[in-house]
Formats: C-alpha cells, structure tokens, sequence
C-alpha cells in the first residue's frame, strides 16, 4: 500500500497526461474520478489540492484547475436563501436531525449543481473538495449522479475522505455514501 505522499505525487503527472484531458482508454465513460484517502490525512489532501492549482493555473498553461468546495457552496447557498444566520438558532430550537432536514431541503443538489456551472474549456480539470466538511447535508454521490449530464467530456476528481473499492464510497471510513459505479480511482 502506498503513502498518501506518494499517491498524491501521482496526480500532477496523471492531470498532465494527454489522455486524461481527452477521457480516453475509459471504455467510452465519463471521466469521473475520486481520490480516496484516510480522513486523518485531510489537512495534506487541502494543502496538495493548492501546490496542484498552482502547478498548473498560470497564463499560459495547458491546464487549469477549477476547484468547487461543496461545504463553500452550501454556505453560499445558505447566504443567498438568507438562512444562514438562523442555523445556529435552528439547531438549538430543534436539534440536528431536524437542522439537517431543513438544509438538506433548502439546498438541494441542483442547487449545488448551478452554483458549479462554467464554461470549460479543453485543459480544464474540474476538483471537487469539501465532502466531509458538507456531511451530512449533501452525499457526494447525489453530486456526482447530477454532474454527470453536466461535465460529460470534462475530467471530475472528487477529493474524498474515506474509500472507495470502485463500487461504493465509504465517507471517513464509516458511512456508506452511495455507489457510483462510474468512476475511476485516480491513483491507487
């Protein structure tokens, strides 16, 4: 089993890759891709995340890194629907389950969906992060499920804390997170 280390020196090579950026050798799939890790090595993962983006967004670069943060999102879509300052009080008056029921129906993953859109361009690598931070209001596999008619011919990596067997994602190790059958392992 390889260290996080060198599993995260992995990436920079592979995003450079012609056939990474142009979905190919996946059997005609999108190019959907997680990156699992141990939830204990959550603070590396934040800081690679940065070296990659600065790697590769520079003028001139054949590459660019798009990064959507979903816990971000979700505090952005809570400031727009001008319910951000009452979670606290929510959370208080009703307790959790009932907290996340509410934000769960507030922000919806289309809701996560448009806050995503962009024009891409040939070069573009589109990072998903935040999943843990997130949990429980948004799964990632609601995400992925909804992105996939998106991004078709875009490159999706979804940084996750937890495993993923190429079947089912298990978020920190615990939680089943749903199945995505569609996505690769970006490095093992």
């Amino acid at each position: 089993m390889k260290t996080i280390s060198k599993r995260l020196e992995q990436i920079i090579p592979k995003i450079e890759s012609e056939s990474f950026i142009q979905n190919k050798g996946l059997g005609n799939e999108i190019g959907f891709y997680i990156f699992d890790y141990d939830p204990a090595a959550e603070l590396l993962v934040r800081d690679y995340v940065e070296h990659i983006k600065t790697q590769f967004n520079y003028e001139g670069s054949n590459r660019r890194i798009i990064e959507f943060d979903l816990y971000e999102i979700l505090l952005d879509i809570a400031r727009k629907k001008k319910i951000l300052d009452q979670i606290p009080l929510m959370e208080e008056k009703r307790g959790r389950a009932e907290l996340a029921d509410a934000i769960m129906r507030a922000a919806s993953s289309q809701d996560y969906i448009n806050k995503m859109l962009f024009k891409p361009k040939l070069g573009d690598v589109l990072f998903l992060t935040g999943v843990g931070k997130v949990y429980p209001f948004m799964r990632s596999h609601n995400i992925l499920n909804n992105l996939q008619h998106v991004f078709e011919q875009l490159p999706v990596v979804l940084f996750f804390p937890g495993s993923y067997d190429e079947q089912s994602l298990k978020l920190f190790n615990r939680f089943q997170d749903g199945n995505h059958y569609r996505a690769f392992q970006l490095v093992k």
